[in-house]
């Protein structure tokens, strides 16, 4: 069984080809990027809907399969920006209806834990979940997954990309800062963790504030160096408390270099296994699309009428019913 996933929530088009054995023949995607501004989710839009098809066309010819070879087709549903949902959605409508496919909906989410579980082996962690509009300490228990801890305003990668719009750099900016970790010193900023959850505005506005008076290596080390810190106290009392003895680390800011150190460290302390995705799976794909595709349809026997796929751009991970596990 061949199974399509495409990926469109935010700034990333994607489509992925996948089997029901989780082998992954295709996982082209296409990223709008900015250079010293952020962006508007029309933009991200029309970036989507104009590559659409040749990100697919791409995808098919990598994998060497026609739309004929395609038995199922997935979309991320939410959560995620209107508009760029329902770009994916109203781009897995027409392939379902055009060539008689079944649809099915799925949560952004959720797919970025089970393509963590399925590339690194892991089988039942607790997770940290951390990207841009997302930062969670997920782990399953009693048919869904439930969330131990969640930032309170703003999701860690959004954070780290608006510092480093403000230091100069474009958009991602997680890579740029990534690089300036080692090279700078530490200096005081603040670190909110609140019970298990946290807060990344209030050292946001901080390190903006020592922009012109520190050095963008200093801000940039210093301010990654309290996130991750804050993120990880949280994580390791997750593990406290669930006695989980693996730790999965997914979304985009898991591509982080000290953030990965840092994790190790902690996981080594504590005794537990931890692991991270391949980069190409830490970011939105259309993999882990097509992977969460096959969970639900096929293992969970769920289905959808095209009336049922409207998108939900607020829709929770612990609002999901996990009927495959």
């Amino acid at each position: 069984m061949n199974i399509l996933g495409i990926e469109s929530t935010a700034h990333t088009l994607g489509v992925g080809i996948v089997t029901d054995k989780g082998k992954i023949f295709a996982n082209e995607r296409d990223t709008l990027k900015t250079e010293g501004r952020g962006f508007l989710p029309r933009e991200i839009a029309e970036h989507n809907f104009a590559v659409a098809p040749s990100i697919l066309d791409s995808a098919l010819e990598k994998s060497k399969l026609s739309m004929k070879d395609i038995d199922l087709i997935s979309f991320s549903q939410g959560p995620g920006f209107g508009q760029c949902l329902g770009c994916g959605a109203v781009f897995g409508r027409s392939l379902s209806l055009k060539y008689g496919i079944p649809l099915i909906g799925i949560n952004h989410c959720v797919a970025h834990i089970e393509i963590g579980k399925l590339v690194t082996g892991l089988k039942d962690p607790l997770t940290i979940f951390t990207s841009g509009a997302n930062t969670q300490i997920i782990a399953h228990k009693n048919g869904r997954y439930r969330v131990f801890g969640e930032t309170l305003d703003m999701g860690l990668g959004n954070a780290i990309d608006h510092l480093g719009r403000y230091l100069g750099y474009g958009f991602p900016s997680g890579q740029i800062m990534d690089s300036m970790y080692s090279q700078g010193n530490y200096i005081d900023l603040p670190y909110t963790v609140k019970g298990m959850d946290l807060a990344f505005s209030g050292i946001l506005t901080a390190a903006r504030n020592k922009i012109g008076k520190e050095s963008k290596e200093d801000i940039s080390h210093s301010f990654l160096h309290n996130v991750y810190s804050m993120l990880l106290e949280v994580t390791e009392r997750a593990l406290a408390y669930t006695q989980k003895k693996e730790l999965l680390v997914v979304g985009g800011v898991a591509a982080s270099k000290p953030l990965r150190e840092m994790t190790g460290i902690m996981a080594k302390d504590r005794g537990i296994k931890v692991a991270y995705p391949e980069m190409q799976y830490c970011g939105d794909n259309g993999a882990m699309i097509a992977w969460q595709g096959y969970l639900q349809y096929v293992k969970g026997k769920e289905r959808m009428k095209i009336e049922d796929t409207v998108v939900k751009p607020y829709q929770r991970l612990d609002s999901v019913e996990i009927s495959y596990i």
